[in-house]
């Protein structure tokens, strides 16, 4: 246990630190930021918000009395009917809510071939570039669709890319320096799609519900996953990286 009273920490950096039960009073926090951070139960009473944004996957969010989420989940969807696809319940529904992923991203990699191919490297805010954030999306594939729903113990290619703060495990690639063209990342997605298509032609309704488990080190301890839990998290990745995609886009010259 540490006490932090009346001291500067401005700048401050904390990586991997438990905060569990902490108490922040009376505390500047400024222009901080926050990310991959954990925050069930936390409560801020007596705040000031002059300005906040937030972006992650939210269960529960109350301000001053109000459950916002449903607030934010309609709008979200008014502004994007697709986005309402992307929570099939059926066979037809998940065919409909890939080939919905596919147009739109079809979309936005004619927009990134706009730009000179060094821009596609470029990180905005300390975000994924674009070349890693399909890189990404290859990595969530071979994990969810490869390593799960397909039992397969090592569903890598060496351009698949986990998440910043995932565990290193051996033989799964985490190579942070490489740079691929767009091109290179475009047809090994191509196959990461042709997968997802052979799973949904071998499946009835009655298959999306059949009980699967990680043959891979990521997802080990994961209990009670189906078929369709597996394809929904893809759906996700898709739906919300590609919205981080365009929002970084727009900021590159």
């Amino acid at each position: 246990m540490t006490d932090f009273t009346e001291q500067d920490l401005s700048g401050s950096t904390f990586r991997r630190v438990l905060l569990t039960d902490a108490l922040i009073q009376d505390v500047d926090l400024s222009r901080t930021r926050i990310r991959s951070a954990y925050l069930d139960g936390v409560r801020m009473t007596g705040v000031e918000v002059p300005d906040l944004e937030i972006y992650g996957e939210l269960g529960r969010l109350v301000v001053n009395g109000v459950d916002v989420v449903p607030l934010v989940e309609a709008e979200l969807d008014r502004r994007t009917p697709e986005r309402v696809l992307m929570r099939p319940t059926d066979l037809a529904g998940f065919r409909k809510a890939f080939e919905v992923v596919d147009r739109l991203w079809a979309g936005t990699v004619k927009r990134a071939r706009a730009l000179r191919p060094e821009r596609l490297h470029e990180q905005v805010g300390g975000e994924w570039s674009f070349i890693e954030t399909l890189r990404h999306l290859g990595f969530a594939h071979a994990c969810w669709v490869g390593g799960v729903v397909l039992a397969d113990p090592s569903p890598w290619h060496p351009l698949d890319l986990p998440w910043d703060e995932a565990p290193t495990v051996d033989g799964v690639p985490w190579d942070r320096d490489v740079r691929p063209s767009l091109d290179e990342v475009l047809a090994l997605r191509a196959e990461r799609r042709a997968t997802v298509a052979a799973v949904l032609d071998d499946l009835d309704d009655a298959g999306l519900e059949r009980p699967v488990s990680s043959a891979t080190a990521f997802l080990a301890d994961a209990e009670g996953l189906t078929v369709a839990q597996c394809l929904r998290v893809v759906l996700n990745e898709e739906w919300e990286h590609r919205l981080y995609a365009e929002r970084d886009l727009a900021l590159l010259p």
